[in-house]
């Protein structure tokens, strides 16, 4: 099989993200699954420090009592031994975090965008033309990176969590009234959480879809940048593609507004409730009830139970990797294509559409198109521009399925093949081929299975590629990035690659249109030729091409308005004026003008 023309697609406005999509949640649960063992151990390492950052307060109040009582005592010294034995396994495991935090994230983020590309490829063209190219690649390339710190994000948050919950735990056993005095202010900060998170996940979301616009508009130019070079618009596009930006400036303002909103909240209630609390251990110690070391304990436990500045850091990122995959689970929902189980049985690559229906959007491309191909015959299908040809031609080989209607090969519907049975039986050169491949070799093989190298060879002297390829400075081993190739030279390993493959229907969308007359006339001879058991289907935008065809059909607005030869059509004025032929000008079998593109 060969790879689908490189063309330039319009990108759609990104959909904009307001209900959690399918896929995003059981997305975050297999990614953190794939990275099972690392977050394992990052939930660990985060409770083990969470434990630690516990002990210390109390150990430091144990050591500041027994020094005020017995300085020189071994107790005290025994204490603040392990106390400093605190404070390094803390360094140790915020440095294991570190790395932990920093691996998982990377995993996920690669498993992520491997799942997303591998989805994008099983659903074909519908892809591009649902969220457009630039989208796609915002979405797998920033997307995919922020929902990828969601594991990780997850286990530091259980830390985050269970820091104040345990310091509440460990100011009601230094003294119940102290827990109960920051009880009493605890469903204030949990509202302004609440109200963080809600805030945060809307202008996360604009925010990103903002982002994936300009991507898309970037994308566009980049896709054309001849047109506008050719037209001296370059700075007229640089202000469409970042038309945008003050959007997406406001959206982060708006992001780091409510952040810090947020966090002003919680600054303005947490050292209320760490003076309650310390008012409340004073009086105690007056009392006492408290040691000293009791009310630094106390102290720094208030702190750890007010830290709501070290969860809202994490909330925003967790807010911030499940709006991304959202965005991620969109394109996931999308389905992919089905393929069926059956084998082809023996024939001649007879190709049929029965009644098939193709729309665009709300146009209606194809209306109802019956039209066969018998095996080992040639079909020329042409028409003005927009007609459908394209898509026809992209519904014979199943690089899309019809809107209605079968399509079949040797009586076997496209839908019901084997994935690797249809690629193989089914070839495709296109007007722009995409070079995939390291080498000239493997563009030429590029496929489900490689030929081995004399039919690539054989393959390359067929399309006339093979006396170019000679003269680069490592032949056939050359790199296709190395190569500098004209349009017309990539057209022929475009063709080089399809006969290489060979199979039952080998598919030409507009595949000769760089092509010089010389050239064209040199590939044509074994193009046109019967072939037992293979059948072609071909784009022709030249009159010198369709009348080589066995049949030609002629498709007007959506339907096959003549099938016929050639020479036949040829007598219909109408017929003559798809090339660009007068009602004079006769059919001479020389070069006609070309037509333009469906």
């Amino acid at each position: 099989m060969t790879t689908p023309a490189d063309t330039t697609t319009s990108a759609p406005d990104a959909p904009t993200v307001t209900a959690p999509s399918r896929a995003s949640g059981a997305l975050l649960r297999a990614a953190t699954r794939h990275s099972g063992v690392r977050c394992l151990a990052l939930g660990l390492a985060t409770t083990a420090a969470t434990a630690a950052g516990l002990l210390l307060p109390a150990a430091l109040g144990r050591a500041l009592d027994l020094l005020l009582t017995d300085p020189g005592g071994a107790p005290a010294t025994r204490w603040v031994l392990w106390c400093t034995g605190l404070v390094l396994l803390l360094a140790v495991l915020d440095a294991c975090e570190t790395v932990l935090g920093g691996t998982t994230n990377a995993r996920a983020t690669a498993w992520l965008r491997e799942r997303l590309a591998g989805h994008v490829l099983a659903v074909g063209p519908r892809a591009v033309t649902r969220f457009g190219s630039g989208e796609l690649v915002a979405r797998l390339v920033g997307n995919a990176a922020q929902a990828g710190t969601a594991p990780a994000a997850f286990a530091a948050l259980l830390s985050a969590i269970a820091a104040p919950v345990g310091a509440v735990v460990a100011l009601a056993l230094i003294d119940p009234w102290l827990a109960a005095v920051f009880l009493g202010g605890a469903p204030v900060l949990t509202l302004l959480l609440r109200a963080f998170a809600r805030d945060s996940s809307q202008c996360v979301a604009r925010y990103q879809e903002v982002q994936g616009r300009i991507a898309g508009g970037l994308a566009e130019a980049i896709g054309g940048f001849r047109t506008i070079a050719a037209g001296g618009t370059a700075d007229k596009e640089v202000a469409r593609v970042l038309r945008p930006l003050p959007e997406l400036s406001r959206e982060g303002h708006r992001m780091w507004r409510v952040q810090g909103r947020a966090a002003a909240q919680a600054v303005a209630v947490a050292p209320l409730l760490h003076l309650g609390v310390l008012a409340v251990a004073g009086i105690l110690l007056v009392h006492h009830r408290l040691s000293v070391g009791d009310l630094l304990a106390a102290s720094r436990y208030a702190v750890l139970a007010s830290g709501v500045g070290v969860l809202v850091g994490h909330i925003s990122g967790l807010v911030r990797a499940r709006v991304a995959a959202r965005r991620l689970g969109e394109v996931l929902d999308e389905p992919a294509t089905d393929h069926g189980t059956r084998r082809l049985p023996p024939g001649q690559g007879a190709l049929e559409l029965r009644g098939v229906i193709a729309r665009r959007g709300t146009r209606t491309v194809l209306d109802g198109v019956d039209l066969v191909v018998p095996g080992g015959t040639t079909l020329a299908v042409v028409g003005r521009s927009g007609a459908g040809k394209s898509v026809l031609a992209a519904l014979a080989g199943r690089l899309a399925d019809p809107d209605g209607g079968d399509v079949l090969l040797d009586g076997v519907p496209l839908r019901e093949l084997d994935h690797d049975e249809l690629r193989r039986a089914v070839g495709y050169a296109f007007e722009r081929p995409a070079l995939l491949g390291g080498s000239i070799a493997n563009t030429i093989g590029f496929g489900v299975a490689s030929p081995p190298a004399p039919r690539i060879r054989e393959a390359a002297r067929t399309a006339c590629a093979d006396t170019f390829v000679r003269r680069l400075p490592e032949g056939y081993a050359t790199a296709c990035a190395d190569a500098p190739l004209s349009g017309g030279e990539s057209q022929r390993l475009g063709l080089a690659r399809a006969f290489a493959h060979g199979g039952r229907l080998l598919i030409l969308d507009d595949a000769l249109s760089s092509l010089d007359t010389v050239t064209e006339h040199h590939i044509a001879q074994a193009l046109f030729r019967r072939t037992p058991g293979s059948s072609r289907l071909i784009v022709a935008h030249r009159a010198s091409t369709a009348a080589r065809a066995d049949a030609v059909a002629w498709l007007d607005e959506g339907r096959v308005r003549a099938l016929g030869p050639h020479a036949e059509l040829w007598r219909i004025p109408a017929y003559r004026e798809v090339f660009g032929a007068g009602d004079t000008e006769q059919q001479d079998g020389g070069p006609a003008p070309a037509g333009g593109g469906s």
